[in-house]
């Protein structure tokens, strides 16, 4: 009787915390002064919070994916109860099938052998069974390791190695990469799904884990036989109610992340049944979302952003998360997606919205379209500008990390600085950290104080406990991004302290100058990098993606230089320019590391002799060579 007191007091104190914020959603000062974070610690969301709402809320949509035409992606739409007409393709799930689903998924896995504290590696694209599986995992006290559908082979032994896996759901046209995958680890292979939807249980001869055909909740799956890959859609004859084992504390872990590694191999993040679920108002309360919303965010299962908002954010406040279920992304379509379905919040990379900017925006019908935002990287204001030109709508920029939830952010009804990032959201207190002093400054590394411990922020780093000494290390949580604060504390991003870089003895902010670049109508995505000079010891150097329709040309190089050298002090000037296609890592975010490390290893062969190009006088370093193979550089130009 205690623990389920002390369950209902942890339920309530996350009701609370939470209808505190949609109740100040529009007003910043009083959510930053009266917002605390709810006490919890006997707490399981998807049992407390998940289940609870579906019974208050039974028929309100929880799920939503929109797929293309075509029998193969269902059209209408499909689900345990909701047709859609004949418009609507994809499929429909609503709060009650979406809890009574994830209940039968729990029971079958609990059957299958996944108990409280095993690690099960999900690698499932945006298909109904990983939201379902999600919530069942939670409910058996299982931890999720999240993973992207794109890994190979060499990606998934490290990944069930480090991560000590125990179990592996995965579709079943991934199971090839698993062959040479070692482990004693259960298999579970998830059907072809129709329109998104989980697939029906299968006829005929039951799998190694099931009883006899229709034998239904009477009959419970077996653990497997070792190296048997069992089917998902077994567990739709196992029973909806759900009884957990025993108590979940909010200190449990819940979620291990492998971190997108943009410099260095990726770390393994340990979130716990706190941190990312309730953890998340914060990121609710910086999209602006309210109860029935239809919230559209563009992000790739097994990455932190799907997490963050497309289950905990909407789920938190009791919206629809709508999920754009197409293989291949289309300015188009998307704008079409946002017209039909209705759309009150949308979220997307800066990769999509400048992506989108190509686009015709007028053509979409944005009536019911409320907040616009973006968050992976920062926004370049040009983007900001052209959606506002075309929408009458601000697209705010936010902040935050694998590590956290979200942290900064431009919040609804407040004023936006273009350019900035906005203001430290409820429950986070940022201090910028001179990496030269360690004392707080106006500009500097962005770290939360320990002392005020968001309930957002990991535990730490699974296995490294030297990482995790070095980001905890003086009382501070270390992000390892620097970015800037002005009087009335909106904080600007310079980018990573990997990234900042000088030249000829100044401090260059590679956003900064992305950010002129990007306004330039031939320019589509852009890089900065330092390029090794014998002068000035390293210059920046722009790898451009051009627009489509456009080609490399030194006419095109002139322009885009000419553009920055009339909206740049001297010293941050552009100095060369390569047209490429960006490297990316897996989840999208631009690896300037590469490029780096290509730079110089350019400058490492260089053979040609050292000159003098603004005849100031050595000593010098010889010049790099040799170029890319469509590099433009400023004194190839006359000026």
């Amino acid at each position: 009787m205690t623990g389920m007191t002390d369950s209902r007091k942890d339920a309530a104190s996350f009701r609370a915390a939470r209808d505190f914020l949609l109740r100040h959603r529009d007003d910043y000062n009083a959510a930053r002064a009266g917002f605390s974070w709810p006490e919890l610690h006997e707490y399981n969301w998807a049992l407390d919070w998940f289940d609870v709402i579906a019974a208050e809320h039974p028929d309100r949509t929880a799920l939503r994916i929109v797929t293309p035409p075509g029998p193969e992606h269902g059209s209408p739409a499909t689900s345990a109860g909701a047709a859609g007409g004949e418009a609507e393709r994809g499929t429909r799930i609503s709060y009650a099938e979406m809890a009574a689903r994830s209940g039968q998924v729990a029971n079958w896995l609990r059957d299958v052998g996944v108990q409280r504290g095993d690690r099960l590696l999900l690698m499932l694209g945006n298909i109904t069974p990983l939201w379902e599986t999600i919530l069942a995992a939670m409910k058996l006290g299982a931890v999720i390791i999240p993973t992207s559908t794109l890994l190979g082979p060499p990606d998934l032994a490290d990944r069930i190695a480090r991560g000590q896996v125990r179990h592996v759901i995965t579709e079943s046209v991934h199971v090839p990469k698993f062959r040479e995958v070692p482990g004693d680890w259960t298999r579970i292979a998830v059907a072809p799904t129709i329109g998104g939807a989980t697939a029906p249980a299968p006829a005929g001869p039951a799998s190694p884990a099931s009883g006899p055909p229709g034998a239904g909740p009477a009959g419970p799956a077996r653990p497997p036989a070792p190296g048997t890959w069992l089917a998902y859609e077994d567990s739709l004859t196992a029973s909806s109610e759900f009884a957990a084992d025993g108590a979940t504390y909010a200190s449990d872990p819940m979620l291990l992340y492998f971190t997108s590694g943009t410099t260095a191999q990726p770390k393994l993040v340990q979130h716990t049944h706190a941190s990312y679920p309730a953890g998340h108002l914060s990121t609710m309360y910086w999209i602006g979302l309210r109860p029935g919303d239809v919230h559209l965010n563009i992000s790739s299962p097994g990455w932190a952003k799907h997490a963050w908002s497309n289950v905990y954010a909407p789920w938190n406040a009791g919206a629809t998360a709508l999920i754009f279920g197409y293989d291949r992304f289309s300015a188009g379509t998307l704008l079409r997606v946002l017209s039909e379905e209705q759309v009150t919040t949308f979220c997307a990379p800066p990769t999509v919205w400048r992506m989108l900017i190509q686009s015709d925006l007028t053509v979409a019908d944005v009536s019911a379209l409320r907040e616009c935002l973006a968050a992976g990287e920062p926004l370049n204001p040009e983007v900001i500008e052209q959606v506002r030109s075309a929408w009458g709508i601000t697209v705010r920029d936010g902040y935050g990390q694998t590590e956290t939830t979200a942290q900064v952010g431009n919040t609804p009804g407040q004023p936006v600085r273009l350019g900035s990032m906005g203001r430290p959201l409820p429950g986070y207190d940022v201090t910028l950290i001179d990496p030269a002093t360690g004392k707080p400054a106006d500009e500097g590394e962005i770290c939360l104080d320990l002392s005020r411990r968001p309930l957002g922020l990991m535990t730490g780093y699974l296995g490294d406990a030297a990482q995790e000494a070095d980001a905890m290390r003086d009382g501070y949580y270390h992000t390892g991004d620097v970015a800037g604060r002005d009087a009335d504390g909106y904080i600007t991003y310079v980018g990573r302290t990997d990234d900042v870089f000088k030249a000829a003895d100044y401090r260059i902010s590679p956003f900064e100058l992305e950010s002129v670049l990007i306004e330039h109508a031939a320019v589509a995505e852009a890089a900065v990098v330092p390029a090794p000079d014998p002068v000035r010891l390293a210059v920046p150097k722009a790898y451009v993606t051009l627009a489509p329709g456009l080609e490399p040309s030194a006419e095109v190089a002139q322009s885009i230089l000419a553009f920055g050298r009339e909206r740049l002090a001297p010293y941050k000037r552009i100095r060369r320019i390569e047209f490429t296609d960006l490297p990316k890592t897996i989840s999208g975010k631009i690896r300037r590391v590469e490029l780096r490390g290509q730079e110089n290893e350019r400058a490492g062969s260089g053979t040609a002799a050292a000159h003098d190009p603004d005849g100031i006088g050595g000593p010098f370093r010889r010049e790099p060579s040799p170029r890319g193979t469509s590099e433009f550089w400023e004194e190839d130009f006359s000026w």
